[in-house]
């Protein structure tokens, strides 16, 4: 299929897809890669590199993520995951000195245009930070949040909204009577991290972009929103920041491996289906990593 097929019109920017290289996701074939094969294109990355100041942060990354699937960033602290994670998005508009050079399309469009409607992209593509971030509200209040600041005051949709988000983040039921009386900041860790999915959700985003989501809850509540991340997949595409190599094995279809380059500039390494990656890694320094001889 000719890569102009692949994105809607009209677009603001067209994008050529990033050259053949070791490693990409498109173009290996298996089993495990039965989603990322057959759905559209939701993100490609054409030659990002990331900078703050006179320090580069990450370099020349390529890359793309199929919809309706989990891609996981691996890779040592340092190595620019959340650094390149927050371009999808542009968070790091939010960074003084921060400069982001290449493409970043999603759906085609390309999302560092100046043109661009950095609010509107930040409502389809929502952010999970690594410690949960409740507001000091009610519950309701929470989930409704980004809804209303979008214009929507209808009592009756607004109930709908929030009583569908809870449940895809599968916390109705633990919730439901509690609504509009219990903070968010009541609940516990992993109830919290759900709780700032929800309020995502509700927001109708296309992409969902995950910074260790879990690396702060315990396992009972970590399995739980590895669960609910399986899920959420049917639905959304993800991307998810992880250090714990299980997790990323256990919920991810592509693994993006990251490592630094003798200037500590984070480098992508190689990308490919999960279990390829884990088991038969084409780079010795993904192998090296997998197996815990580094990182």
């Amino acid at each position: 299929m000719p890569a102009a097929s692949l994105y809607p019109e009209p677009v603001m920017r067209r994008m050529e897809m990033p050259t053949a290289r070791a490693g990409r996701a498109d173009g290996v074939a298996g089993a495990d890669t039965a989603v990322a094969a057959t759905s559209e294109l939701k993100i490609a990355t054409e030659h990002v590199s990331i900078s703050y100041g006179d320090k580069v942060a990450v370099r020349d990354v390529s890359l793309e993520v199929r919809a309706r699937s989990i891609l996981a960033l691996i890779g040592p602290s340092g190595s620019g995951k959340s650094t390149f994670l927050r371009c999808f998005n542009r968070m790091n508009d939010l960074i003084p000195g921060a400069k982001v050079q290449g493409r970043v399309c999603l759906d085609g469009e390309d999302v560092t245009d100046p043109d661009v409607s950095v609010v509107e992209l930040r409502r389809r593509v929502g952010m999970v930070f690594q410690r949960p971030n409740p507001f000091p509200m009610s519950l309701y209040e929470n989930v409704a949040y980004g809804p209303r600041r979008r214009g929507m005051n209808d009592r009756r949709k607004l109930d709908e909204l929030v009583e569908t988000s809870l449940r895809r983040a599968a916390l109705w039921d633990e919730v439901k009577d509690d609504l509009r009386r219990k903070s968010g900041l009541a609940l516990s860790g992993g109830q919290q991290q759900r709780l700032c999915i929800a309020r995502v959700l509700a927001t109708e985003p296309d992409v969902i972009l995950m910074d260790e989501p879990a690396s702060a809850l315990d396992p009972v509540s970590t399995l739980r929103i590895e669960e609910l991340m399986r899920e959420l997949k049917e639905n959304y595409t993800i991307v998810i920041v992880t250090h714990n190599m299980q997790q990323a094995a256990r919920v991810s279809d592509v693994t993006a491996f990251f490592t630094m380059a003798d200037d500590r500039a984070g480098y992508l390494v190689e990308t490919g289906p999960t279990g390829r990656i884990f088991t038969r890694p084409t780079e010795r320094l993904t192998e090296d990593y997998i197996s815990g001889r580094f990182g």
